[in-house]
């Protein structure tokens, strides 16, 4: 162990023991305290099924935490990043309408980005118990009709798989419910930036069948506003609105004997007409051109609109039977999603057209890069589960997955193929097509077929009344093919190509929950999670200059990614309040690192043998009086890599003995209050206000080195000289977000509020944007300015 390891782990130690001390002598608070119950629950109890059976959030023995749906509601939030400011060591990083990158505990890899298919997900994401993770394309969920959404924080490889080396997000919807007819009906109206306007219209109904079966059908539609402008041929006002849409229905029929069966269907389309990118420089528009442009905030440049379109379909049946000692449970969903980006790709092949010595009328030719995804993933689980009240509770499972995605580029740029030939020869251009379209200089096809198979269990022991002891594992067997064909003069002409990746082994996990008293109980825990490798897309080498090709070329494949996490924490509670606190340290093993490889248009994952995250992480609320309650959550965490890369790849990379893991946070604050009071005999009045604080961040490893970043475009024109450069200061800032609400909720069941979110107008940047390493644009992904709603709600 390196000396600045055992520095680091000598520090965490300290912040274990601190935060033990903090919360056995400070008062508690918890967001919980003034939640409704969820899931059965009573009082400020809060029930999750986040070990796979109902238990308090008290009770579970690890780090967890859960917003329930008044906590959406007052909070505002629409997405899970909006959800993830209230989530003390959730981090989410926003690469555009329906595209984000999940974290806990600052395990991250880097900004992984539309054109890295076989790069696999660091948190596992759940609609119930189906699995709905795809790296990169997370779904863009509608928070409607939740019941609760859960973070299990740390790996949960042992019940949940793979994709959840960092840990968990599951969203628990409301469930049919025998005997009972209730709905929820909502409209909302609201302007953002004071300029474009957006509204939604959302429904759930529950009704039964028959005395043993109830349905429950939901629906909604969203017409988001747009805050960026764009310039140029397609510019235009707002040019990043859009809509989602869709639904569920789902039955549940429960015979009354022990045996319920909830068949389900999911479907939800999301569209955008642009992004949420705010340009600082663009081959077509900068300070240095024959007509200068200097873009402002909120401002890009287009030569033609952009897109995206995220079209999901899932069904799935869930069934329960009650055997006496033990719970049979069956889980067997199919998805099917077809995604789009669409995305105005002028400038990128502009810089190659310059490169290439191709006269101006070609470099201003509109190119537009389409990235296609289309998924087919079936899964089927079966678990059986103890039914005693002894000491002994277990639980022991298969799972089985198959998942075909097939991956697509194309760059139709109408008239290019003349170009080509004109500067290289007749025929050049169909010489290189390898079957693709023509004048089209980039094409590629990616099927992947990836099977996975696992057994897991857990069991838990009551070794005293205060004593409990848990352990479990997972084994898993994968199998990867992937196959790459490729074609165009921007390609190297991959011809039918077939890589295998394949991997199995056993995670284990072990927790320990000491109960000091009715109201304390510490847990401790040592668990493992593991990401599968794969194999990097060959390198677009004509587009490569001779440094990057040396420096990147060698990178073709990855090795899985393991992690340990030591976690020791403390949760309390009484009367009004509760106080939730952890330390950890997790030490990462082959770190799948994403990394921009430059002028190559390309990007490699690379493994770093040794990294970290450690910190401390806290919720607590307080409810001193009827009406009135207070939350805070905060997570400290340093993530860092312990190994420096040899020769020139350490400055090139940024994997340097010390850096910061990339997009995480080091501190995450979000402070809330409301207060609910009497007016008149029928109705409550109600004001609430939230404080988040989001620290300072970079979106890959490598912004950190030579920071502020000169970035010399090397591009000879339209007047600009080859020597004009962009300076950037890489380090993200940190931010704050104040939202504010006021309502009225009536006891005839009707609501009315007014909110505002991002009350100050922060512009915040979300991560940083960057084509070919800087030869085509640069920019920042931005966050939603100042929004003003009002929305009415009607329950029966």
């Amino acid at each position: 162990m390196s000396a600045a390891k055992s520095h680091t782990t000598l520090r965490i130690r300290h912040l274990l023991m601190a935060s033990c001390a903090l919360a056995a002598t400070t008062p508690a608070l918890a967001q919980e305290a003034e939640q409704p119950a969820a899931e059965g629950g009573s009082g400020n109890v809060i029930v999750v099924t986040a070990t796979k059976r109902d238990a308090t959030i008290q009770d579970v023995p690890f780090s967890i935490n859960a917003q329930t749906q008044e906590d959406i509601q007052k909070s505002g939030a629409v997405t899970l990043e909006d959800l993830s400011r209230n989530v003390a060591g959730l981090t989410v990083q926003n690469l555009g309408p329906g595209q984000s990158q999940v974290s806990v505990r600052g395990v991250s890899a880097g900004q992984v980005v539309r054109d890295q298919p076989g790069v696999k997900e660091q948190v596992g994401v759940y609609l119930d118990e189906s699995v709905i993770s795809l790296s990169l394309f997370t779904p863009d969920l509608d928070l409607f009709d939740l019941n609760r959404v859960e973070t299990l924080r740390g790996p949960q490889g042992t019940l949940f798989g793979s994709g959840s080396v960092g840990g968990t997000i599951r969203y628990i919807t409301n469930q049919p419910t025998i005997g009972v007819t209730e709905g929820t009906f909502e409209a909302n109206f609201n302007t953002v930036d004071e300029d474009d306007f957006g509204a939604h219209l959302k429904g759930a109904f529950n009704f039964p069948v028959s005395d043993v079966v109830a349905a429950r059908i939901v629906g909604y539609y969203t017409k988001y506003a747009g805050f960026i402008d764009a310039f140029g041929p397609a510019g235009g006002d707002n040019v990043n609105g859009g809509e989602r849409y869709g639904g569920r229905i789902a039955f549940t029929v429960d015979s009354g004997t022990g045996f319920s069966i909830t068949p389900r269907f999911v479907f939800q389309t999301v569209k955008a007409d642009g992004f949420n990118r705010e340009e600082i420089w663009n081959l077509y528009a900068n300070p240095d051109s024959t007509n200068p442009v200097q873009l402002g905030e909120r401002e890009q440049h287009l030569r033609l609109r952009e897109a995206f379109e995220d079209e999901t379909m899932l069904f799935d049946i869930t069934a329960e039977a009650d055997l006496g000692p033990v719970t049979l449970t069956s889980v067997s969903s199919y998805i099917n999603r077809d995604i789009l980006v669409s995305r105005d790709a002028s400038a990128l092949t502009g810089s190659v057209s310059v490169d290439l010595g191709y006269p101006a009328s070609a470099v201003f030719l509109p190119s537009n890069l389409r990235d296609t995804t289309k998924l087919e993933t079936i899964t089927q689980e079966v678990r059986l589960s103890s039914n005693s009240t002894g000491p002994l509770q277990w639980l022991l499972g298969a799972f089985y997955s198959e998942v075909d995605r097939v991956y697509a580029q194309r760059l139709p740029t109408p008239g290019y193929d003349a170009f080509t030939d004109a500067r290289f020869g007749a025929g050049t251009s169909a010489a290189v097509a390898n079957g693709f379209p023509a004048d089209s200089p980039f094409n590629s096809d990616l099927p992947y077929d990836i099977k996975q198979f696992a057994v897991f269990g857990e069991a838990s022991f009551d070794l005293t009344d205060a004593l409990t002891v848990t352990a479990g594992g997972r084994y898993y067997d994968f199998d990867e093919t992937r196959i790459i064909t490729t074609g165009g003069l921007f390609a190297n002409g991959d011809a039918g190509v077939v890589d295998k990746t394949s991997s199995s082994g056993f995670t284990p996990r072990v927790l320990l929950s000491y109960e000091l008293s009715p109201s304390v109980t510490i847990n401790a825990q040592a668990s493992q999670g593991f990401r599968l490798g794969g194999v990097n897309d060959p390198l677009n080498t004509p587009l490569c200059n001779a440094q990057d090709l040396a420096l990147f070329g060698g990178f073709q494949s990855y090795d899985d990614e393991k992690l340990w996490n030591y976690e020791l924490g403390i949760k309390t509670q009484g009367d009004g309040f509760t106080f939730n606190a952890a330390g950890f340290y997790n030490d990462i093993s082959n770190l799948q690192v994403t990394l921009d490889a430059g002028s190559c248009s390309s990007r490699i994952v690379f493994n770093v043998p040794e990294a970290h995250t450690a910190g401390v992480e806290a919720e607590f609320g307080y409810s001193p009086l009827d009406g009135l309650n207070f939350n805070l959550s905060g997570s400290y965490v340093e993530a860092e890599f312990d190994t420096t890369l040899p020769g020139a790849l350490a400055p090139a990379t940024g994997i340097r003995e010390g850096n910061r893991l990339p997009s995480v946070p080091k501190l995450q604050l979000a402070a809330s209050g409301s207060y609910e009071w009497p007016v008149g005999d029928n109705a409550q009045a109600f004001i609430a206000a939230s404080v988040t604080h989001v620290g300072s961040r970079y979106t890959q490893p490598a912004d950190q080195e030579n920071n502020p970043r000169t970035f010399v475009h090397g591009l000879p024109f339209n007047g600009a000289p080859a020597s004009a450069s962009t300076t950037v200061d890489l380090l993200l800032d940190s931010y704050e977000l104040v939202n504010m609400s006021v309502g009225l909720e009536l006891d005839s069941g009707y609501s009315f509020t007014l909110y505002a979110n991002n009350l100050l107008d922060e512009n915040v940047q979300l991560s940083f944007d960057r084509e070919r390493g800087g030869r085509a644009r640069l920019g920042y992904n931005v966050g939603q300015p100042r929004t003003i709603g009002f929305t009415a709600r009607k329950e029966f």
